[in-house]
């Protein structure tokens, strides 16, 4: 990914759903909240896999698949957003934000590709995979702080002329 967006031309009238420019940035901090929502989610499944949520005891064999399917859906519904960044923007370090934003991008997927590595693996310790799927977790709200949160909070006008990934 970051040597995609290294070498890609950004193109900034690219779309993501048929939106465009300010519309594009809204309708991806949108899915980019319900993405962090879907991770806190995720991370409250795998909390009560490993028995570390007080009350409700050992969790039932269908957290784990839903555990499993929600990941796998967080990973499918992460992608048109990265698509749309790295064709859009690619890699910038225009600012500490940006370049947090982009480099968080790309670290996201290396640590996704560490996580289903870690599942697979039995000869790793059995600690490594919360730390993992922790990472993923914090990955996802970094990229929230640096690019959804900003957008949300209205810094993006309505004539839309920032450059940089939102």
């Amino acid at each position: 990914m970051y040597l995609f967006g290294t070498r890609h031309t950004p193109d900034y009238n690219s779309g993501l759903y048929g939106e465009h420019g300010a519309a594009a940035v809204d309708l991806k901090a949108r899915l980019g909240t319900v993405l962090l929502g879907l991770a806190v989610i995720q991370l409250a499944l795998a909390a009560w896999m490993y028995g570390r949520l007080p009350g409700p005891g050992p969790a039932p064999r269908p957290v784990r698949l839903g555990h499993r399917v929600l990941g796998f859906l967080l990973f499918l519904f992460s992608l048109p957003i990265a698509y749309h960044c790295l064709v859009t923007y690619g890699i910038e370090t225009s600012s500490p934000r940006v370049a947090v934003h982009s480099f968080t991008g790309c670290a996201f997927y290396g640590a996704f590709v560490a996580k289903v590595l870690v599942v697979r693996s039995r000869r790793l310790p059995g600690v490594l995979l919360p730390v993992v799927g922790s990472l993923l977790v914090l990955g996802v709200a970094l990229l929230w702080y640096t690019a959804a949160l900003w957008a949300l909070d209205g810094d993006v006008a309505p004539g839309f002329t920032t450059v940089g990934p939102v």
